[in-house]
């Protein structure tokens, strides 16, 4: 209990400024903390959204009734996001008679790398922060601690005669800010490595998504533009 006060106590007889940085490194902390929880779930729910949309689409469904069904919801994500996009693109460009089956994918496929652009833009959201938070906080906490011990030994000067014990509670108080520093920057530091790899690893299921599709709606196109040029042949 002694120690626990102790260590109170230190933060408390701090300096203004040191207890300033402190303050900024608690709430650098806590802020991570949120959005290392927020993101885990967002991620979470996103891989489970995806291996959903894939076992649906890869289990022979009709494109025009699934893309009915993602229709009608409120809102889509991931996966699915990318493919309403790209449906819809080849919907229309697919009206009109005259537009060649590779331009068709074509358009197809820029509206998909579109929504992709969206969706990892919001899957990265709050990264920037946990990356910012990990790289500058022990600097943060390094320039308390340095504050601190200036002080510290600028007391001591004026003092006849110095010991040890006049400087330790000083130079103590000015280590917890390079503590707290490194506190707030570690956990900040592997959820961003841990998030960039999952938000990477679905980057690249979507990228492999947007090219099988793009495949199957070029055949798809090919079929429509054969069928054009008989039924213009015959009717010529």
């Amino acid at each position: 209990m002694s120690s626990e006060l102790s260590f109170v106590d230190l933060i408390l007889e701090a300096s203004f400024l040191v207890q300033l940085v402190m303050l900024i490194l608690v709430g650098a902390s806590v802020a991570s903390w949120a959005f290392i929880f927020e993101r885990s779930r967002v991620l979470k729910a996103a891989n489970v959204e995806m291996k959903k949309f894939e076992d649906k689409f890869w289990s022979g469904v009709d494109l025009n009734r699934f893309y009915q069904e993602l229709a009608a919801r409120q809102s889509v994500q991931g996966m699915a996001s990318i493919f309403s996009a790209g449906f819809k693109e080849f919907v229309r460009l697919r009206k009109s008679s005259s537009t060649p089956a590779d331009a068709i994918v074509e358009g197809t496929s820029r509206a998909m790398r579109v929504s992709l652009s969206r969706e990892i833009d919001s899957l990265e959201s709050r990264l920037p922060f946990l990356a910012t938070t990990g790289s500058i906080s022990p600097y943060i906490g390094l320039f308390g601690t340095v504050w601190g011990i200036m002080n510290s030994f600028v007391a001591l000067g004026g003092q006849q005669q110095a010991t040890l014990a006049m400087v330790a509670p000083g130079i103590a108080e000015a280590l917890i800010a390079t503590a707290m520093g490194l506190f707030a920057a570690i956990p900040a530091v592997i959820a961003y490595n841990r998030f960039s790899h999952h938000v990477e690893k679905l980057e690249n299921n979507y990228g492999n998504f947007m090219e099988e599709f793009s495949s199957i709606l070029h055949r798809q196109a090919l079929a429509a533009s054969s069928d054009n040029a008989r039924t213009a042949q015959q009717v010529g």
